[in-house]
């Protein structure tokens, strides 16, 4: 038996403009730049530069790929070409003062090639006198070498490896010979298996006098006590004075832990962060721009226009030109498209930064870490009417200059709590408060977290112990035992 039901369902999809929109909106300034330059090389229909504008464009047909002859010659009745031709020279987006700073005319600086660490210490090798194995068994040492300084490796797996990898046959006693002398290559302290070999390394090196001496017997006999700190045990263990100890943890002090990170030819990757919004207090007021990069100039190309107007004014058009009109007609769509994404990505990300700069703006005019107001993305994402989404996109990979320094915006976020007078305080303030405490705690004995934890309650800020060793965590600072000095 048939029956015929009807069904009413609610869905959501996104078009592919609002996609490209996404997608383009949690791009950082660099990386939009190279979406420009492959959106340019996809579509011959763009340009940069300023030229005819192809913001301008308007369709007011089907944007179907139908190619069939009932309808290619009903699509080709209703083309307007004079709607796809305009003498616009400078889309409409690059005509707002927000859209140009300092950075507009910025030129790539090109970076010297320098020599890479492992044939910095290759090259030192050429000092010393090795046969034929030793010559291969340093080389492969040097190449263990990581960004460090260190080999973090077992003799017999090198000696294994050696056999395996290089055919080199040899044993451990003739590595351990080899290293000895790969551990003479500067900087000092490279080639050591661990810590406590990298710095007494650099000590063997030093001129000897009485707190050097010292520093390498505490290091060679006692490096357990010395690394958790426990002074009262070092100086009973050595039967020193405070002074003695004070100098000789002075000397250990001024050495290096990560010898192979003072090379400055290393070849590890060099980050720069292009702020993608700038903010400026002037006249005692806040002043946002965005970044120039992020507003291109974008046209269409002139062959394509000139191809148009041969089209309008042929009087007998034939089918190859309706073709070529057919193709152009989908790459200026894409680009009207493409082109009205830029700009509602610049929209978008002007009008979000705004409202967090107005919503920080205490922060913003003083620079003080304990100004910072409990911000949800949520907060931002109802005051624009955006979706928290979209606030996300931009918050994540998006730099702003701050006569502070660059920050991630996504640092302004933070999560709310109450403190002893019912009031909501951004946790970064707390975290700052926390840290100032730290500072000024005396370092012979310093505050453990449950003795910073009422520390806090006296300031006003009630939290747990167990928030305090969280937040403390978070800013990188170990516990009471190893900030303690002598």
């Amino acid at each position: 038996m048939l029956k015929q039901q009807l069904n009413f369902k609610l869905s959501q999809k996104l078009s592919p403009q609002q996609i490209q929109l996404m997608k383009l909106i949690q791009l950082p300034t660099q990386a939009f730049e190279q979406r420009l330059k492959q959106e340019i090389e996809e579509n011959p229909a763009l340009e940069d530069g300023r030229e005819e504008s192809a913001d301008e464009f308007e369709d007011n047909f089907s944007n179907e790929n139908d190619t069939e002859d009932d309808n290619y010659d009903e699509a080709l009745e209703d083309f307007n070409v004079d709607e796809y031709l305009s003498d616009d020279e400078v889309p409409s987006y690059r005509l707002n003062a927000n859209n140009y700073s300092a950075d507009d005319e910025d030129k790539q600086v090109p970076y010297a090639s320098g020599t890479s660490f492992t044939q910095h210490l290759k090259t030192q090798l050429s000092t010393f006198r090795f046969n034929e194995t030793e010559q291969e068994i340093a080389e492969f040492l040097v190449g263990s070498v990581d960004e460090s300084g260190y080999i973090r490796r077992s003799v017999q797996d090198i000696v294994d490896d050696l056999a395996f990898t290089q055919n080199v046959y040899t044993d451990e006693e003739t590595v351990e010979k080899v290293l000895q002398r790969v551990q003479k290559l500067d900087p000092a302290g490279v080639g050591a298996r661990s810590l406590q070999e990298c710095l007494l390394i650099q000590l063997k090196r030093k001129e000897s006098t009485e707190s050097v001496s010292l520093a390498y017997d505490l290091l060679e006999q006692s490096f357990d006590h010395f690394s958790k700190k426990h002074y009262s045990k070092l100086l009973s263990k050595h039967d020193i004075s405070e002074d003695q100890l004070r100098d000789a943890i002075e000397v250990i002090e001024h050495l290096n832990p990560k010898p192979g990170g003072a090379f400055s030819g290393n070849t590890r990757m060099t980050e720069h962060v292009i702020p993608d919004f700038t903010i400026k207090i002037v006249d005692g007021d806040l002043e946002l721009s965005l970044n120039g990069r992020n507003a291109p100039e974008m046209h269409v190309s002139r062959d394509y226009s000139d191809m148009l107007k041969g089209y309008k004014d042929s009087k007998k058009k034939t089918r190859e030109q309706k073709d070529a009109v057919m193709f152009i007609k989908q790459k200026l769509d894409a680009a009207k498209w493409f082109i009205e994404a830029i700009k509602q990505r610049q929209q978008t990300l002007m009008v979000t930064m705004s409202s967090i700069m107005n919503y920080q703006k205490e922060y913003f005019l003083s620079g003080d870490e304990r100004n910072l107001r409990p911000m949800i993305l949520k907060d931002i994402a109802d005051e624009i009417e955006m979706d928290v989404s979209t606030v996300s996109r931009v918050a994540n990979s998006k730099y702003v200059d701050t006569p502070y320094g660059t920050k991630l915006i996504k640092e302004f976020f933070s999560e709310s709590m109450k403190n002893d007078q019912g009031e909501d305080v951004s946790t970064r303030e707390i975290k700052k408060i926390l840290e100032i405490s730290i500072g000024e705690e005396d370092k012979k004995r310093p505050l453990t977290d449950e003795k910073l934890a009422k520390v806090l309650k006296d300031k006003g800020y009630p939290i747990a112990r167990r928030t305090v060793a969280k937040y403390r965590e978070q800013l990188d600072i170990p516990v009471a035992r190893l900030r303690k000095e002598i």
